[in-house]
């Protein structure tokens, strides 16, 4: 965990030294380099470490990752949650460059990814907590509840960090005109879409649930039991956002396949919202533990997808 710390560290080093004129020190303007994909001209890019908006903050302390053109219209704004892994990223650049052409402002959030739900309501604790997964994803979504498996705190959670990273931004960057996504301290739901790949694409399906977004992005949606055999009870539970704004992708080769299929069918996405790609994968994707994972947003092949998921980010 040192050797994370120090890494963590010169990471906002490298951030402060990135500093472009009008933002604080701890807000950059990302360079130019800082993604292989081009992007159109006049996108803003800027970075904002989570303890920079709350010093609370100090788990997972690594940058959201911001994208937007300062244009004037409104634009509605989807976030992207990345799956499992302890040194979370500025997520997949081909789904946020459609995004962004699509009239989207992009922010990745970075936000406590380690470890999966699937890690931690298994065994012994899923025998004793049938809604063990239910409960993980409250704690690490919204940071309230009792449960102990996971040591998130509260100021942890995704929607509070979320949150405090909008107040900042209405701060220091006015020109953005951030605080059309806030509504009394809370995010502006209607106009946010949340989308998000195996663990964040499960975070993205309980917010879905529980608040009215602007849309619902799912690709290959983390896979919650309630047994060996059974699907969590929560993917069935009534949803906030409608039906209409639900969207669902994966690809049929990968190992949890079959399940995610049930877990489509128990959100009650409609048919034809759900994507079961088949293409052959890519080199990249038939690599690592879980070949086809993460080959629904990962593989530009998928762009039209991607577009009839994302639909117009503009108002």
């Amino acid at each position: 965990m040192a050797a994370d710390r120090r890494g963590m560290g010169a990471l906002a080093l490298a951030v402060l030294l990135a500093v472009v004129g009008g933002f604080a020190p701890w807000v950059a303007q990302a360079r130019a380099d800082a993604e292989a994909t081009p992007l159109p001209d006049g996108v803003r890019r800027i970075e904002v470490m989570p303890s920079h908006t709350d010093p609370r903050i100090q788990a997972f302390d690594v940058p959201h990752h911001v994208q937007y053109v300062p244009d004037g219209r409104a634009h509605d704004l989807l976030i992207f949650l990345v799956g499992t892994t302890e040194k979370p990223g500025p997520g997949p650049r081909e789904f946020l460059r459609t995004a962004l052409d699509q009239g989207y402002r992009v922010l990745t959030l970075a936000y406590i990814s380690y470890p999966a739900v699937a890690q931690v309501c298994a065994q012994a604790r899923l025998r004793s907590e049938r809604d063990c997964a239910a409960h993980f994803r409250q704690r690490r979504v919204y940071g309230d509840g009792e449960f102990d498996g996971i040591p998130d705190q509260p100021h942890d959670a995704i929607v509070p960090r979320l949150v405090k990273l909008l107040e900042t931004l209405s701060r220091e960057d006015p020109e953005g005109d951030w605080g059309q996504y806030l509504r009394d301290g809370r995010p502006a739901w209607d106009r946010i879409a949340v989308s998000g790949q195996s663990q964040g694409g499960g975070m993205a399906q309980y917010l879905g649930k529980r608040e009215a977004l602007a849309r619902v992005l799912s690709f290959s949606g983390g896979w919650d039991n309630a047994s060996p055999d059974e699907i969590a009870a929560w993917y069935a539970q009534p949803a906030v956002t409608p039906p209409a704004r639900w969207f669902y992708a994966y690809h049929v080769l990968e190992p949890q396949a079959a399940r995610l299929a049930r877990i489509g069918e128990a959100l009650g996405v409609p048919a034809d919202q759900v994507f079961a790609l088949d293409l052959p994968l890519g080199e990249k994707a038939r690599k690592g533990r879980q070949p086809g994972h993460g080959s629904s947003i990962g593989e530009a092949v998928y762009r039209p997808v991607w577009i009839r998921m994302l639909g117009s980010g503009v108002r």
